[in-house]
């Protein structure tokens, strides 16, 4: 009997997270979820556009992801809105709660997505909110980058 492949190409992306940040670092971390919210996420129903990462003591939790409910699961259906903990080394949450403790810095969740071996994880991004001529800039600097590119495709 073969294997049976995983679905690996299903991601649920934080797409606002690129223009209202500068990303310093990023990382990896688990999720921990529970039977119906699993089903969701491989069904690709959460959203992470207003999701952000507290450090409390020796854990980490992750705010304001949510995951629809699973209609099958009727009885032992989630709470869309609940906080997740979040799997990661002592040593990485105290080396991230010296980073959060300068000014300006927050823990922002960019991506949800199943690893190879199906473990759902979640990719953290250290970052820095963005002021809004940045952002201006950014834009331009794209719609530039476009036309040059549609430009160059002409030829």
């Amino acid at each position: 009997m073969t294997k049976k492949s995983k679905d690996t190409s299903r991601r649920i992306v934080n797409r606002k997270a690129e223009h209202n940040y500068h990303i310093l670092e990023s990382l990896e971390a688990g999720l921990i979820l529970t039977g119906s919210e699993v089903k969701s996420l491989r069904a690709g129903t959460a959203q992470l556009t207003d999701a952000f990462v507290r450090l409390t003591g020796d854990s980490a939790t992750i705010y304001g992801l949510q995951i629809d409910r699973y209609p099958p699961a009727t009885d032992r259906n989630h709470d869309p809105n609940r906080h997740r903990r979040l799997l990661l080394h002592r040593r990485e949450i105290q080396r991230l709660g010296l980073r959060l403790a300068q000014a300006g810095t927050t823990l922002i969740p960019l991506a949800v997505y199943f690893n190879d071996r199906g473990l759902a994880k979640v990719q953290l991004g250290l970052a820095v909110g963005k002021k809004q001529y940045d952002k201006r800039q950014a834009l331009k600097k794209r719609d530039h980058q476009r036309e040059i590119d549609r430009a160059t495709h002409r030829r």
